[in-house]
């Protein structure tokens, strides 16, 4: 699940999250950064609000580290598993934050987010849309802002524009979740789960991918 700050993605997987979990399909939800032990430590540093800055290539490394334990640690094992991994946020994040918002080479940040997921690929990426300006104003309403919800306006719209340019390049793997109310953009989610998974409602009919 992908977007720009305050687009709503993750208050869309925890609505999924409980409609396949009423269906009897084994499921896992988790996050980048944060999604282990180890993981939320490095969330803690990298989105609390710092003096004096972080260097774009030092805040690079964090979220791979904590991509590497992540994928490690738990997405590669509960695939094995058989258990369908529901993630907010993933390395289409990091391609579009340090890379499009930050200015960071990219072929050099997708080789490292390919090197950290350990070949791991969604098969299917949610990107929720919403003007940058709105956004940040849902952000806001939430209390203090974090250390990226509190970069200007300018470095968010080349986060969004990041974010499109990489649905544009993958339309595969990409489902583009246009603005509009919750319920809209949930059933969105769904038929897109239910095609790409041959889910019908019945946990019975359903294929984990690995």
């Amino acid at each position: 699940f992908e977007g720009a700050e305050g687009s709503g993605k993750s208050t869309q997987l925890g609505l999924l999250r409980a409609w396949m979990e009423e269906g009897g399909l084994p499921l896992l939800a988790t996050r980048e950064p944060g999604g282990t032990a180890l993981g939320q430590g490095i969330r803690q540093v990298l989105l609390s609000p710092r003096e004096g800055g972080m260097a774009p290539e030092a805040e690079l490394f964090l979220y791979e580290a904590d991509r590497a334990q992540h994928a490690r640690e738990v997405i590669r094992p509960a695939l094995e598993r058989g258990v369908n991994v529901l993630c907010d946020r993933f390395y289409d994040s990091t391609t579009a934050y340090q890379a499009f918002g930050r200015g960071l080479p990219e072929e050099r940040v997708r080789e490292l987010n390919a090197w950290a997921a350990g070949g791991l690929v969604p098969d299917l990426t949610f990107l929720f849309l919403v003007p940058a300006e709105e956004g940040l104003r849902r952000a806001g309403e939430r209390g203090q802002r974090d250390r990226m919800e509190g970069e200007g306006l300018e470095f968010h719209l080349r986060v969004r524009e990041g974010f499109l340019e990489l649905a544009r390049r993958e339309p595969g793997r990409f489902r583009v979740i246009p603005e509009g109310t919750v319920e809209e953009a949930q059933a969105r989610v769904r038929e897109a789960v239910k095609e790409a998974f041959g889910w019908a409602g019945r946990a019975s009919s359903a294929r984990t991918r690995r």
